[in-house]
């Protein structure tokens, strides 16, 4: 993993595969991203944990930080558990650390606390993760960034 900075958030997850229940799940500190969409694993814990990319679907194409993109292998299921969430998602197998990204945050209902530099459970359902299931009236992006925005403290009150 490579060398954690004062200024980013991370958090303590546990990530196994649901089709190999026999593998104990991997317990690692990921990096909590608000700029990615999907969770992302490096080669050797998609090694670990027996993680195939679907022969339907084996790689995505993504755009890195830099404006620039590449195929990368795409695998799933994958269990990620937070505290007293999980989800079941995606991810996709690059770089050098865990990132948690976006879809999974969402799933679980959790909140980012920059200030504090921690994610939560969202206090306003800490029991049962809380989602939309209704028409929006505008895109989902849209819909999504401004409920982490206000629910989760991303911008500064300054």
């Amino acid at each position: 993993m490579s060398s954690q900075n004062a200024h980013m958030i991370y958090a303590e997850l546990e990530i196994s595969n649901p089709r190999e229940s026999a593998l104990s799940p991997l317990k690692v500190s990921a990096l909590v991203d608000t700029g990615a969409r999907f969770a992302i694993l490096p080669q050797h814990m998609a090694t670990q944990l027996r993680l195939e990319p679907s022969p339907h679907q084996p790689s995505r194409e993504v755009t890195l930080a830099d404006g620039s993109s590449k195929l990368v292998p795409y695998v799933g299921p994958i269990t990620i558990k937070f505290e007293n969430r999980t989800c079941y998602t995606g991810a996709l197998i690059m770089g050098d650390e865990a990132i948690l990204g976006l879809t999974a945050m969402g799933d679980m209902d959790l909140v980012v606390f920059t200030e504090e530099k921690r994610l939560a459970v969202n206090p306003d359902s800490p029991n049962i993760a809380m989602a939309y299931a209704k028409g929006l009236k505008t895109n989902f992006r849209s819909e999504f960034e401004h409920h982490i925005t206000h629910k989760t403290c991303l911008v500064s009150q300054h």
